[in-house]
């Protein structure tokens, strides 16, 4: 009888400590959830940091290849050696593109110095095409 209400006493103290242990895990499990959700509300933010950055970054960029093409193209509008209306210029990057056509292979090494020489250029890509003054008309 003495080991028959021994082992109840037991096994009630046991699922005594084991109630009282369970808000301690239940608090454990809330703190670790807590950290984690911290370090990605962090994350989101540092995250959202650099596409800022980057978009900033992005439209500075754009802004000086406007610049550097709409230098270049008064450069070939103001120069009297070359026939600016043929030539169309696209920067990216500081990269100067040059297309279109002209009426030399100098006026074509012309426009591109004009580019070479403009504030901001890293380097100019002539893809201007030389045709015969008749089919100019």
């Amino acid at each position: 009888m003495k080991t028959k209400y021994a082992l109840k006493l037991v096994v009630s103290a046991i699922s005594f400590g084991m109630v009282l242990s369970v808000p301690a895990f239940g608090q454990e499990t809330a703190s670790q959830d807590m950290r984690q959700a911290g370090h990605e509300m962090k994350q989101a933010g540092s995250d959202t940091e650099m596409a800022a950055k980057d978009a900033f970054h992005g439209t500075e960029r754009a802004t000086e290849d406007t610049t550097i093409t709409a230098e270049v193209k008064t450069k070939l509008a103001t120069d009297k050696e070359v026939k600016a209306s043929e030539i169309h210029v696209n920067t990216r990057g500081g990269v100067v593109t040059l297309y279109g056509n002209v009426l030399s292979p100098e006026m074509a090494q012309h426009a591109a110095q004009l580019a070479e020489q403009t504030k901001g250029v890293k380097s100019v890509d002539n893809k201007l095409m030389v045709i015969s003054s008749s089919r100019t008309d």
